[in-house]
């Protein structure tokens, strides 16, 4: 029987992949976006729900699916308000983990962060560490959390000094050993794909750290 995916943040680097990936899987007869702006050009397999995806609780008679692909995350440079930022990276995860739950949804995979900790100092890793918990606390039957170090792509963003940061943090990579390897760039493509992968395994494990999403991705 074919299923029904719900992607958030399908207009992200991550999501948008995964989105692609979810086209071409004959797995898939449906697919579900909830964001603030429409996608164009996309085929009748894909479902749009246009809407403000902070008040996610609006779309609870649309949010049905079989699994759920949280890709939802800003950055503080694109949010420098911090309650703002609490809304987007801990509510709309939290608020569609909720919405499985009471919908009946047994897989839910949400894009956290290296690093993720509810106890943190920082502003960033707190708010992360949060999101997890309240996720894991909904008890969603398959819960994955992926949590990646900085994310690897091509953006739509013209983002100079991100490039830049990148450019130079890939020239770092071969020194990224032993206790370090978790720090090496995450490809988007390698979360999308180990989200897929996860999604239709019967993988036990909650929390995928950044040095295991290539494994996840490439051993199907």
């Amino acid at each position: 029987m074919k299923k029904t995916a719900i992607i958030l943040g399908a207009t992200g680097l991550t999501g948008g992949i995964l989105l692609e990936k979810l086209l071409k899987d004959q797995r898939y007869k449906t697919i579900k976006l909830f964001s603030r702006k429409k996608i164009e050009n996309l085929p009748s397999k894909v479902e749009q729900f246009i809407g403000d995806t902070i008040a996610l609780e609006n779309f609870k008679k649309e949010f049905i699916a079989d699994e759920v692909f949280c890709c939802i995350g800003t950055t503080a440079k694109k949010t420098p308000d911090k309650t703002i930022y609490k809304s987007i990276d801990y509510g709309i995860p939290v608020k569609a983990a909720k919405l499985s739950k009471q919908n009946g949804i047994d897989t839910f995979l949400v894009v956290s962060a290296l690093g993720a900790n509810a106890k943190s100092n920082i502003f960033y890793n707190r708010t992360k560490g949060e999101m997890e918990q309240e996720v894991l606390s909904e008890k969603i039957k398959n819960t994955y959390i992926l949590q990646p170090s900085i994310i690897g792509g091509n953006r739509k963003e013209n983002r100079i000094g991100e490039k830049i940061g990148l450019a130079i943090f890939k020239i770092l990579q071969p020194f990224f050993v032993g206790k370090l390897k978790k720090y090496k760039i995450t490809e988007a493509e390698h979360i999308a794909q180990a989200m897929l992968n996860l999604a239709n395994s019967t993988s036990k494990e909650k929390i995928i750290s950044s040095y295991q999403i290539k494994n996840k991705a490439i051993n199907n």
